[in-house]
């Protein structure tokens, strides 16, 4: 890995063009990648899902700089302070643009303003599940036994400040329930103390449990998306079982330094919707267990503004900040 990000730094010390330059020869090398989280995670994955049909169209090969740390905002914040000269761009999501700017009270930049949307890629809907051979079979039946026994309605999520634990907090406050958190140090364990009856339920990415609901050892109660998904279409959605305005899902994008030039963002922005259209590419995507979200720029901000107006209230509902 250390050598990966040696030839990356030194392949941009080589080659550091103009601005101008770049946007009437753009790409003549690599695109680097940085991704927040570690190499094989998600955003790994769904950049090595686009990377042939991408470096067809672009004639450059993508290269992948993992930077973990603070839930993807080391990432972010070395992307941000990146040369805008369209080689260095941000695998996004949910944590770094959605949640982020109200969980992180000291940021150095403005994720909306300092790295700005590309294009979206995918979504991955959030799975209430709950212990399978427990008693309870229904969002019906977990609202009425959290009403009754408000001190043993317990959730578990994969960390403090995770879409996890804040999908906990909106589902208790849209059903006007008590529940209790209990954070957890990933998303294994918090599928585990369900297993285990340590807790109630959870309500976290559909791919990380999908195993031990088709084994029966886990239930699915219903989907966090408004519509139901490709992947489980059995499973219903909390809106449908009297859950209102529950719309949640994980996300993940391709965002840039704000002073990229704008016709740099439009043709990797148009190639990646174009590669998302692919049915191929789109398989690929189900079969990890998400819905193909194209969106370009654009529309990708408009959106992200939307999901930081969402999660807002519901960091500070649930009295959680980073420093």
């Amino acid at each position: 890995m250390a050598q990966r990000r040696h030839i990356l730094a030194s392949a941009a010390l080589l080659a550091l063009p103009r601005v101008s330059r770049a946007q009437g020869t753009w790409p003549d090398r690599p695109l680097r990648f940085i991704i927040g989280g570690a190499a094989g995670g998600a955003s790994d994955i769904f950049l090595r899902m686009l990377e042939v049909r991408l470096r067809e169209k672009l004639g450059q090969p993508l290269m992948i700089d993992p930077r973990p740390g603070a839930g993807g905002m080391v990432g972010a914040e070395i992307a941000a302070r990146a040369t805008p000269d369209g080689y260095s761009f941000y695998i996004n999501h949910i944590a770094s643009h959605g949640i982020g700017p109200t969980l992180y009270r000291r940021l150095s930049y403005d994720p909306l303003r300092d790295l700005p949307g590309v294009a979206r890629i995918a979504s991955m809907p959030n799975v209430l599940i709950v212990k399978g051979d427990g008693p309870i079979r229904s969002v019906a039946e977990l609202v009425a036994f959290a009403r009754v026994n408000p001190a043993r309605s317990n959730f578990s999520s994969a960390g403090s400040g995770t879409s996890s634990h804040l999908s906990g907090v909106l589902f208790g406050s849209r059903m006007g329930v008590e529940v209790q958190h209990v954070p957890y140090r990933g998303t294994a364990p918090s599928m585990a103390a369900v297993l285990n009856g340590e807790v109630l339920f959870a309500i976290d990415n559909a791919p990380a449990s999908r195993q031990q609901v088709l084994a029966g050892m886990l239930r699915a109660l219903g989907v966090s998306t408004a519509a139901r998904v490709s992947t489980m279409p059995e499973i219903p959605t909390l809106q449908e079982q009297g859950v209102p305005e529950f719309d949640v899902a994980s996300w993940y994008g391709i965002a840039a330094p704000a002073a990229v030039p704008r016709p740099i963002i439009e043709r990797l922005g148009a190639e990646i919707v174009a590669a998302l259209n692919d049915p191929a590419v789109a398989q690929r995507l189900r079969d990890y267990g998400a819905e193909p979200a194209p969106l370009g720029p654009t529309e990708y901000d408009a959106y992200m503004l939307r999901e930081k107006e969402l999660w807002a209230p519901v960091v500070r509902a649930a009295g959680v900040t980073v420093d």
